[in-house]
């Protein structure tokens, strides 16, 4: 038998594309450490030993939970329990009368309905909260025009204004998961129950029960994203001196001294607390089957209401949207037109001297720029990685790492955004950070990586499923007729996934231009995003000024969005612009 010999100028060649092929996977996995594992867990960590991070003597403490049960912190906590509680509850109640008027019910105005769920979704907590606050604040929207809203006002400046916006943000979560499924529940069941001599309550109670999993899952989503929420809670819970854990924590991190333990063991409360919310959820659904969906499902048909109860349901769904986003929008709109709103002086007056102000004075427009210049990069950079990220969780291979992957995107949805603000603050000002040459505190690219990385998870579930319906197969034609990897990606991929990737960026964009945790504590000196641009507006009393950059920066990121839609529409090929239309 002829010996074989190895050419070793052939296997160092292979060795070194092996390399150079991992390469970019090990750094794709470099950053996923470093945008999404190591802050939150080093922050968490600190929690029970001060010392191991030179924040205390103590190797191993609980001081910080201590402190955490006192004072104003425990009735943050306290609060946030019972936010989110009856957050939850109020939320999945009305998300489930919603969704039964627009999949069950024919009713005038229903993809009306429907749509503006979808809008009520991405309006930040904050700005419904500010909206409301301009109407009903002393020598607001609401008395300079002489109308009586004491009474109103008493009830949104304190518990009942804070549950009331966080269920009127929790409302589209509920929708969508009870419309999910009601879409999978035929309508055989309901005619079961008719023809067993039940009524339309009994209807109901027995879609209730069926739908038990969509309406647990409701409650858990409503319930984490309520004891979650940031922007309620920096604005209106704490102009009403309603201490809720958010708050709480973001004073430990941004007051002098930090107490970074304090803070972290109040991070690990909230993860608890979404943790009983999935324990319920799977107690209560544990050994039952809701398995409705099969061959013989029949769709269920709209029916039909009488006069009186069509316009009786259209005016409660014309109501709730009108307090949903009509009044705060309302509210935005009058005080940026009025001149010294809020002011104990008097002498305010109707004009476009605020938007003047906005446009042309720097404190106002310079954050406008800035942030608009980072959601650009934001929603590039997150695109591009949550095309990385659904390609790993969608292909076939490195099915262990896939899973790593995934579990580490579901962890960091559930996180709330102040809390990874605050693993950030604390990872990257340790000295052993500054030791091994990373000085990124206090700098616009820290900032970026928090946008990033509280942006990546939904970007990455937005173009899981375009990703996952591709096949393989044309890349694979694509190469055997002589592309290149990167050739065929262009080619092939690009013009498949181009409008999903454009839907990604578009949500991206928006939601960075308006977020307000993540920049409240990460944003450079002298260089405040919009949102913090707006808060110092309106800490300094100049209500018409902070309103109108809130006009701004929503028209503003509209006007972005269409413009690059519009781009797209005149400039990819035709067979772009058909892939992904639904109609």
């Amino acid at each position: 038998m002829a010996s074989i010999t190895t050419n070793p100028v052939a296997v160092r060649f292979r060795t070194a594309t092996g390399w150079a092929r991992r390469a970019p996977f090990a750094l794709f996995w470099l950053l996923v450490a470093a945008i999404l594992l190591l802050p939150i867990l080093l922050f968490l960590l600190v929690a029970f030993s001060p010392r191991l991070f030179d924040q205390g003597p103590q190797w191993f403490s609980l001081s910080g939970f201590q402190q955490a049960f006192q004072g104003p912190m425990l009735q943050g906590i306290g609060d946030t329990l019972m936010i989110g509680t009856v957050t939850a509850l109020a939320s999945a109640a009305i998300g489930f009368a919603v969704a039964w008027v627009v999949h069950r019910v024919r009713v005038p105005g229903r993809r009306l309905w429907s749509g503006g769920m979808f809008a009520l979704l991405f309006v930040p907590s904050y700005l419904i909260a500010l909206g409301w606050e301009r109407l009903l604040e002393p020598q607001g929207v609401l008395d300079l025009l002489h109308v009586p809203d004491s009474a109103a006002r008493s009830l949104l400046y304190g518990p009942v204004g804070v549950i009331g916006v966080l269920t009127v943000k929790g409302i589209p979560f509920a929708y969508l998961a009870v419309s999910a499924g009601l879409r999978g529940l035929g309508e055989e069941f309901e005619a079961a129950v008719r023809v067993h001599g039940g009524g339309r309550s009994a209807v109901v109670r027995t879609v209730l029960a069926l739908l038990a999993p969509a309406l647990w899952s409701a409650l858990a989503i409503v319930f984490a994203e309520s004891i979650s929420d940031f922007g309620v809670a920096s604005t209106l819970a704490n102009d009403a001196h309603f201490p809720v854990a958010t708050f709480e924590l973001y004073n430990a991190v941004d007051n002098f001294p930090v107490q970074f333990p304090v803070a972290a063991a109040v991070s690990w409360l909230l993860l608890a607390m979404a943790a009983l919310a999935l324990l319920a959820q799977h107690a209560a659904l544990r050994g039952r089957s809701y398995r409705v969906l099969g061959g013989r499902t029949r769709p269920a048909r709209r029916r039909d209401l009488s006069g009186p109860a069509t316009a009786g349901v259209f005016i409660g769904m014309a109501l709730l949207y009108l307090g949903a986003l009509g009044v705060p929008t309302f509210g935005a709109v009058s005080a940026s037109l009025i001149n010294g709103l809020g002011t104990l002086m008097g002498g305010a007056n109707f004009s476009f001297d605020n938007y003047r102000r906005a446009l042309t004075s720097p404190e106002l427009y310079q954050p406008l720029l800035y942030s608009g210049g980072l959601g650009a990069i934001t929603a590039t950079v997150t695109v591009l990685l949550g095309l990385v990220v659904a390609r790993l969780l969608t292909s076939r291979r490195g099915r262990a790492s896939a899973r790593m992957l995934d579990l580490l995107l579901l962890a960091a949805v559930a996180l709330p955004g102040i809390v990874f603000a605050a693993g950030y603050i604390f990872t990257y000002n340790l000295p052993l950070t500054n030791d091994l040459g990373i000085h990124l505190y206090e700098t616009t690219s820290l900032l970026v990586l928090g946008y990033i990385a509280t942006a990546l998870p939904p970007a990455s579930r937005v173009l899981f499923g375009s990703v996952g319906q591709v096949q393989e197969s044309l890349r694979e034609a694509a190469r055997v007729h002589g592309s290149t990897e990167v050739v065929s990606w262009l080619k092939v991929m690009l013009p498949l996934l181009a409008r999903p990737l454009l839907a990604a960026w578009s949500l991206t964009f928006g939601a960075t231009v308006l977020e307000l945790p993540i920049s409240q504590l990460l944003y450079p000196p002298n260089d405040p995003t919009v949102s913090v641009g707006i808060e110092s507006a309106l800490s300094k009393y100049d209500y018409g000024g902070g309103t109108a950059m809130e006009v701004l920066a929503v028209l503003a990121s509209l006007a972005v969005i269409g413009l690059v839609w519009g781009i797209f529409q005149l400039v990819a090929p035709a067979g772009w612009r058909r892939l992904g239309r639904t109609s």
